[in-house]
């Protein structure tokens, strides 16, 4: 039995980064090797000197939606939904507060966030684990997430302690961010990189290869059971372009090196990957954790992530988790920056010297 308590660790709160750095690759980089433990402190926009010639980097490409939706039930009290999977026949699976309160067959209006004028309504059709919800919104033309977001506020995440300003809307989105998808979080790997930095690693012989997956509750959805082996992951939709498949394909079988840029790119690639050939699209669970570490030779940039999650207990699978502790215990000895707005760490694949 693994203890979900194993891979906590105390985390001082003034190191959790509140807003973004001005310049994107301003962002320190500590940089790993597997075999060596830390090989250096740099930034981001340094990437370049720590990556082998010729990298594959394969980015999120995901946009995050404003899905978090304001309110007003029928006594007047507020509440809240965080719309997270858009069905196939126009309802959205939800995360509602207050959970109790908010039960199948309520109605409630849907509020402007900052006018707080009725913009339509939101019914509960369905109750599900954990205060997920299956919601109808009416008119049906709220139905579609270019809708929404025009409606909706940015899903800041909790530890960020303050509401989503103009400033997040551009800073909260990567730039590799296209219209498709549906992602209540950021791949936060991807906001280091300014368009200045993607063109200039483009000059320096890599190449990009960006998939898609839908970061949802899968991502960030707190480990709740003292056995990690009794954590089963949401689900979480991917989608490969044909190009990146190709390209990916490509590097993989002739062990051409290949970086993936955040916990989900990797999430996705280790769950695509048959051996041979990457599934063009699908459905992600995979929760990666020491004794069933990915399989797929690559290297990771990633943020540093928070105590007890699935995405530590990740970098655990491929560091082995005393390394892991090792190596967080140094970046808060140093003051880095955690979570969604911090720094960031590489690790180096194991063919990379």
């Amino acid at each position: 039995m693994t203890l979900r308590s194993d891979f906590n660790f105390d985390l001082p709160a003034h190191l959790i980064a509140q807003r973004p750095l001005e310049d994107r690759g301003a962002s320190r980089l500590l940089v790993i090797h597997p075999d060596q433990g830390i090989v250096a402190h740099s930034t981001i926009r340094e990437l370049n000197q720590w990556l082998a010639p010729h990298t594959l980097l394969i980015p999120n490409e995901v946009r995050v939606r404003k899905a978090r939706l304001s309110l007003r039930r029928p006594t007047g009290g507020i509440g809240e939904a965080l719309l997270f999977h858009r069905n196939e026949d126009g309802s959205f699976e939800a995360l509602v507060r207050p959970a109790h309160r908010l039960i199948t067959g309520s109605t409630c209006e849907i509020l402007n966030p900052i006018t707080h004028k009725s913009l339509g309504s939101l019914t509960i059709l369905k109750e599900g684990p954990q205060g997920e919800r299956t919601v109808r919104l009416d008119p049906e033309e709220l139905s579609e997430w270019s809708r929404i977001d025009s409606i909706g506020s940015l899903p800041l995440p909790p530890y960020i302690t303050r509401a989503a300003d103009e400033k997040d809307d551009e800073r909260y989105q990567t730039e590799f961010a296209t219209d498709e998808g549906e992602a209540i979080a950021a791949p936060t790997a991807g906001l280091h990189f300014s368009k200045s930095l993607i063109e200039e690693l483009k000059h320096k012989g890599h190449d990009w290869a960006p998939i898609r997956l839908d970061v949802g509750l899968g991502t960030f959805r707190p480990i709740l059971v003292d056995n990690i082996d009794d954590h089963h992951m949401h689900r979480e939709t991917f989608a490969i372009p044909d190009e990146t498949s190709r390209k990916i394909s490509k590097a993989l079988v002739h062990r051409q090196p290949v970086v993936c840029i955040g916990t989900t790119s990797l999430r996705t690639l280790e769950t695509a990957w048959d051996g041979s050939k990457l599934m063009p699209r699908g459905e992600s669970r995979l929760f990666l954790k020491p004794g069933h570490p990915p399989k797929v030779p690559c290297g990771l940039l990633t943020n540093f992530h928070l105590p007890e999650s699935s995405l530590f207990i990740l970098i655990c699978s491929l560091l082995g988790t005393r390394q892991a502790h090792e190596i967080y215990a140094e970046a808060i000895r140093l003051s880095y920056r955690f979570f969604s707005y911090g720094d960031a760490m590489l690790i180096q694949g194991r063919s990379q010297k």
